[in-house]
C-alpha cells in the first residue's frame, strides 16, 4: 500500500503543489488523469524516490520513504518498482533483448525477458535494433524493461503520449492486463483510457493549492 500523507513539493520559480491525501492500494491499477502542470508527474517521481517531498510523508508497505536517504530510494526503486518513461529512454544503437538485458548492470534479474517480450507481442522482434521500431513497439519495449523484474510496482509516465489513440488504447490494455495483481499508476491527460484501470484520480480535485508540471 502506498499512502500520500501532506506532501507538498516546491519549486525554483516558488511555486508549489500541496496534494491531498491518498491511498494507493496493492493489486488496483490508478490512472492519475489531469491537464499538463497539475502534479501528476511530479507525484509519480516522488513515489519513485526520483524527487524528494519538501514536506510529508510518502509511506510504502509502513516504511516512510520520506526519511530514506537517495541512495535507499534507489535501492528500493531498483528492486521494486518499474518505472515506464514517456520517452522510453532506450537506447536506439542496441537492440530490444539487449536493452532489457543493460539492466543486468544493476544487478536485475533479467531471466523473464522472452516471456515478458511474448506476452506483448515483441518477442519475435527481440533481436532488431531499438532505431527501426515503430512508436508503439518502443513503448512495448519500455514495458517489458520495467516489469521484466516482476516489481510490486509500476509506474507509467504518459505511456501513451506519444502514441496515436488507437496505439495507445492498445499499449494501455496490454500494460493493465500484464500488471495484473501488481499496484499500477498511471499518468495521462486521455479520460479516454479511463475505463481499462480499477480507479480514476482527477489529479485537478487533488491539489490542495498552487501549480506545476
Amino acid at each position: 500500500m502506498i499512502c500520500i500523507k501532506g506532501v507538498s513539493k516546491h519549486f525554483q520559480n516558488e511555486r508549489a503543489i500541496n496534494y491531498k491525501d491518498m491511498v494507493f492500494e496493492d493489486g488496483k491499477s490508478y490512472m492519475l488523469l489531469g491537464a499538463s502542470g497539475c502534479g501528476k508527474s511530479t507525484l509519480l517521481n516522488m513515489i519513485a524516490g526520483i524527487l524528494s517531498t519538501d514536506s510529508g510523508e510518502i509511506i510504502i508497505d509502513g516504511v516512510n520513504m520520506s526519511e530514506r536517504n537517495q541512495k535507499e530510494k534507489d535501492k528500493f526503486r531498483i528492486n521494486n518498482i518499474g518505472y515506464i518513461f514517456q520517452d522510453f529512454k532506450l537506447i536506439p544503437e542496441m537492440s530490444v533483448m539487449d536493452n532489457i538485458d543493460i539492466l543486468k548492470l544493476e544487478r536485475v534479474d533479467t531471466s523473464m525477458a522472452g516471456e515478458m517480450l511474448k506476452k506483448l507481442e515483441m518477442y519475435d522482434k527481440r533481436n532488431k535494433k531499438v532505431k527501426h521500431l515503430s512508436g508503439g513497439e518502443k513503448q512495448r519495449v519500455a514495458i517489458a524493461r520495467a516489469i521484466v523484474k516482476m516489481p510490486d510496482i509500476i509506474l507509467a509516465d504518459e505511456p501513451t503520449g506519444n502514441l496515436n489513440f488507437e496505439i495507445g488504447e492498445a499499449v494501455i490494455k496490454q500494460l493493465v492486463e500484464i500488471s495484473k495483481g501488481k499496484t499500477l499508476i498511471a499518468v495521462t491527460h486521455d479520460e479516454r483510457l479511463g475505463k481499462y484501470f480499477d480507479v480514476t484520480i482527477d489529479m485537478n480535485t487533488m491539489i490542495g493549492g498552487g501549480e506545476n508540471a
